[in-house]
């Protein structure tokens, strides 16, 4: 297929323009962020002297460190489980398809039509029942079971496309089951294990709503949901609500940056196999 300079010109720009409204944003935070404490910076004007400090101050007045901490564990509590639990559910639907498989992926294809909203109320009366209301297992286990089945489709798309003829050989060979999964089917499939990881830790690291309603102490919720403490503790001061924003935002910018390039693969890989 032959793209014209023109084509290939404005593609160029469309993207430069889709980039700028992008990063934008960022640095509006950015900028705003190293103003003097307390005041209202207009626009991304450079402040004459850079309050670097601002980011320090964030840092000890949200207690980050514990906050992190408790992000941390969320992520331990949410990911390798989903993960574990998707792929189980995926290779046995996409690739040993049992009886009255396909009804049970219907399930799971309505559950992604659920809307999260509407699930928060009934959730909360279930972790009051429980006696997990504020405690972190209030939101890993709500987490869990809303990512399952978008991860039960994504990984399910993943082991449909496998060749059968990779397991035959292996059965030949004398593997069951069980060893086929483990070392023939679970190393093919690093590249959609790994999107999929990427996709539920941004998800459960800036995860909000489940944090703020199920739980009231801020350091047992995720970072994301505790920025809502810290801005009704310093909403008035804008630098300083700006700094503490990047500090939240930070891992999951690191994070996408870090692995964007396996994510991609993932992706087109998936694209090419349909």
């Amino acid at each position: 297929m032959i793209v014209s300079r023109r084509e290939a010109w404005t593609g160029r720009i469309l993207l430069v323009a889709l980039m700028l409204v992008t990063v934008m944003p960022f640095v509006s935070l950015f900028v705003t962020a190293l103003h003097e404490p307390g005041t209202y910076p207009a626009g991304l004007s450079w402040p004459q002297t850079p309050h670097w400090s601002n980011f320090l101050d964030a840092f000890r007045a949200a207690d980050m460190g514990r906050l992190l901490w408790s992000s941390v564990l969320i992520e331990l509590g949410v990911v390798p489980v989903s993960l574990l639990i998707a792929t189980l559910a995926g290779f046995a639907l996409g690739h040993l398809r049992p009886p009255g498989g396909k009804a049970v992926f219907i399930a799971f294809l309505l559950g992604l039509t659920l809307p999260f909203e509407g699930l928060i109320i009934p959730l909360y009366y279930q972790m009051r029942d429980l006696g997990l209301l504020n405690t972190r297992w209030a939101i890993i286990l709500p987490l869990i079971g809303l990512y399952m089945p978008f991860a039960v489709f994504w990984m399910r798309a993943h082991f449909i496309t496998m060749p059968d003829d990779i397991s035959e050989a292996a059965r030949i060979d004398g593997a069951g089951t069980w060893k086929l999964f483990w070392r023939i089917h679970v190393p093919l499939s690093m590249p959609a294990l790994s999107s999929l990881a990427i996709l539920l830790f941004l998800w459960s690291w800036n995860q909000f709503l489940l944090a703020v309603v199920l739980v009231d102490d801020p350091t047992q919720r995720t970072m994301a949901g505790a920025l809502g403490a810290f801005q009704g503790q310093w909403g008035t001061d804008i630098p300083l609500l700006c700094a503490g924003s990047l500090l939240i935002l930070t891992p999951t910018l690191l994070i996408f940056l870090i692995f964007q390039r396996r994510f991609v693969s993932a992706l087109l890989q998936g694209s090419m196999k349909g």
